[in-house]
């Protein structure tokens, strides 16, 4: 874990979409709370499941090899990222952001500011259009497939 000062000269250095080359190293509940990707810093950095494809098994599985952008840094000691490939985003993901963050395309490139993200009960709110309906079998606020931890 990096210190405070560490965290904050880093962070200094982040833009939204800056691109590092990451390895997937724990996968721990696939199609439930994210992945976990070593991206060569003394920081983790972490997909969260909103980004990634509806099915776990469509995942970046450990030790898989592949680009990934900054989507998100703030004051907690972790790198929020999106995958570059999109196989392994969401179907969805153009909505996604249109609906969620807007103004993603102008932010890349920009500064990693202070500011509080989204938090996660904000975004299970969000509804995935690459999702079954409410009513369908697979209705991931059945607890079926679960956004916590």
């Amino acid at each position: 874990m990096a210190t405070d000062a560490e965290w904050a000269r880093i962070r200094r250095d982040l833009c939204f979409g800056q691109v590092f080359e990451g390895t997937v190293v724990k996968v721990p509940r696939p199609g439930a709370i994210g992945i976990f990707v070593d991206i060569g810093l003394s920081v983790g950095g972490f997909v969260d499941v909103l980004l990634l494809p509806n099915e776990g098994e469509d995942w970046p599985a450990e030790g898989t090899v592949a680009d990934f952008e900054i989507w998100w840094a703030d004051s907690r000691q972790q790198i929020r990222l999106k995958p570059s490939d999109s196989r392994y985003l969401r179907t969805d993901f153009a909505d996604f952001v249109e609906r969620v963050r807007p103004s993603w395309p102008s932010e890349v490139g920009q500064p990693v500011r202070d500011q509080a993200p989204v938090i996660p009960d904000e975004l299970q709110a969000v509804p995935r259009s690459d999702r079954p309906p409410a009513n369908s079998p697979r209705d991931w606020r059945s607890g079926r497939l679960s956004f916590g931890g």
